[in-house]
C-alpha cells in the first residue's frame, strides 16, 4: 500500500508509506485532501526531488488501463476506467421528452430543424468521440496530479477500417466516398429482381401488390445493407414482421468496426494535444505483457507498456504492485426525465433528498456502496461499482448511512490485487 503526497506548493512528490503518512498526520505536517486514492499534503517546505515515473496508458473506446511504474519496475499507480457508451441514447431520450414537452405547450409551434451552429459545423466531434476523448485526457491528468510523471506512453491501435474492406481505397483515394451504404438503391433493385419481385413468404398468396425490402436482421441490430441480409416482403408480411406475428431467419451482420474508427480519430486528438508522449502498438504490449506472464485485462496491459523501457533495460521483470487497483465508472450527470404520470403532473425530485444526491458514495452496513436511486421516504437503492443493484433487506434508510463522498463525473472504488510472480 502507498500514500501519494502532495508538496505544499501543490505538487506532486514519490508516494511514502502508511505508517509515514499516519505520522505525518499525527504531528500536524500535513493534512488528508482525498480519501480515494488516500492522498495527503505537506504543510512544510521540503525538496522537490523525484524519480523517474512512467505512465502506460491502453486506450479503449469501452475501458482505459494505466499503470504507472518506477526505475525498477514497482507498480506505483494502477487503475482501470470504464467509459461512458450511452451518450447517443441519452440524447435521443432528451429529444423525446423535448419533444413531447414542445407538443403539449406549443402545438401550434412550426417545426424547426437545422437551428443549431454546432450541428452543422465542419470537423465537429460527435458528443460521444468529445464524452470519450475527455475521458482520456481527464484520467492522465488524474495520475499526474498524484504522482510526478517523467514519460507517457500511450498503445494506439493504428488501422483504416476502410482499407480492411476495400483495400483499393489506398490508391484511389476517391474510394472513400463510397463506404458501405453507397449504391443502396441498386441493391434494392437487385434484391427485388432476384426474388422475382415475390414476396418471399408468403409467394403472393396475400394479394398485397406493394412490394417492400426488408432487413433480416434490423440494422439497430447491427444487420448489414448487403444483399445477403435483404429479403423481398409485401406491405401486408412486412407489417407482421414488425410487429412480432413472423419471424425470419438467416441474414448478416455488418462488420463492426466502429470501435476502431472511434479510437483512430482519438488517437489523433490524444497526439496533438499532449505532443510530448511516445506512442506504442497493441502487438507489442502483446508480447510484452505475455512476456511478463501477466494475464490478459487493461490495467496489466497499461503495465506492460509502462514498463516497455524498463524491459529493455533490464530484462525479465516481476511485477510488483504496490497499490490498489482503481476502478473508476464514469457516469450522467442527471436524468432528462423531470416529471412522471400520465401528464407529466409530478415533478421528480433532482435535487438532495436528505442530503443525497444519486451516484454519491456512501458508507452502509459497514460496506462502501453508490446511491443507484433515491426515495422521497427516506430509503435508497444501493449499487456497486459495476452499476448493478445490490439486494439488501430491510431497504437501506437514509439515517443509516454515511455520505463519504459527493458524486463527481465518475465513481471510484478501491480494489486489492494479488500480485504476479
Amino acid at each position: 500500500m502507498l500514500v501519494y503526497v502532495i508538496s505544499q506548493d501543490g505538487k506532486p512528490l514519490m508516494p511514502t508509506t502508511p505508517a509515514r503518512a499516519r505520522k505525518m498526520l499525527r504531528d500536524g505536517k500535513a493534512k488528508c485532501i482525498k480519501r480515494t486514492p488516500f492522498t495527503i499534503k505537506l504543510l512544510y517546505q521540503t525538496t522537490t526531488y523525484t524519480q523517474t515515473i512512467t505512465l502506460g496508458v491502453d486506450t479503449g473506446s469501452s475501458h482505459i488501463g494505466s499503470a504507472a511504474v518506477d526505475n525498477k519496475g514497482n507498480v506505483v499507480y494502477l487503475s482501470e476506467v470504464e467509459i461512458r457508451n450511452d451518450v447517443s441514447d441519452k440524447m435521443k431520450q432528451r429529444t423525446k421528452y423535448r419533444r413531447n414537452r414542445r407538443n403539449r405547450k406549443t402545438r401550434y409551434r412550426p417545426a424547426r430543424w437545422l437551428n443549431r451552429k454546432n450541428s452543422i459545423k465542419t470537423g465537429r466531434f460527435s458528443p460521444t468521440m468529445v464524452s470519450k476523448l475527455h475521458s482520456h485526457e481527464k484520467e492522465i491528468l488524474f495520475a499526474k496530479s498524484l504522482l510526478p510523471i517523467s514519460d507517457v506512453i500511450l498503445e494506439t491501435a493504428t488501422f483504416n477500417p476502410h482499407a480492411l474492406k476495400n483495400p483499393a481505397v489506398l490508391k484511389n483515394k476517391w474510394l472513400y466516398q463510397r463506404g458501405t451504404n453507397y449504391g443502396f438503391a441498386n441493391t434494392k433493385a437487385f434484391v427485388l429482381d432476384r426474388d422475382s419481385y415475390t414476396c418471399r413468404h408468403c409467394k403472393g398468396k396475400s394479394k398485397d401488390s406493394r412490394l417492400e425490402v426488408h432487413h433480416i436482421i434490423f440494422r439497430s441490430n447491427g444487420g448489414s445493407d448487403e444483399k445477403e441480409n435483404l429479403i423481398t416482403l409485401c406491405k401486408t408480411c412486412h407489417d407482421k414482421v414488425h410487429s412480432g406475428e413472423i419471424k425470419l431467419h438467416g441474414g448478416k451482420v455488418k462488420g463492426q468496426l466502429k470501435h476502431a474508427t472511434q479510437m483512430n480519430s482519438i488517437r489523433k486528438q490524444l497526439l496533438l494535444q499532449n505532443p510530448e508522449v511516445h506512442e506504442t502498438f497493441g502487438f507489442i504490449t502483446k508480447e510484452h505483457r505475455q512476456f511478463m506472464g501477466l494475464p490478459k485485462e487493461h490495467y496489466y496491459d497499461a503495465v506492460a507498456i509502462a514498463n516497455l523501457n524498463n524491459l529493455e533495460k533490464y530484462g525479465m521483470l516481476s511485477v510488483d504492485v504496490k497499490t490498489p487497483l482503481l476502478r473508476k465508472k464514469c457516469v450522467s450527470d442527471g436524468d432528462y426525465q423531470q416529471t412522471k404520470g400520465v401528464r407529466s403532473e409530478q415533478p421528480i425530485q433532482t435535487s438532495k433528498i436528505m442530503g443525497f444526491r444519486k451516484f454519491d458514495k456512501v458508507e452502509y452496513a459497514g460496506q462502501e456502496f453508490f446511491i443507484k436511486g433515491r426515495m422521497s421516504t427516506g430509503y435508497a437503492i444501493l449499487m456497486g461499482i459495476n452499476g448493478m443493484k445490490i439486494p439488501l433487506k430491510p431497504i437501506p434508510k437514509f439515517d443509516r448511512m454515511k455520505r463519504l463522498s459527493a458524486r463527481k463525473s465518475w465513481i471510484i472504488q478501491q480494489e486489492i490485487i494479488q500480485n504476479i510472480a
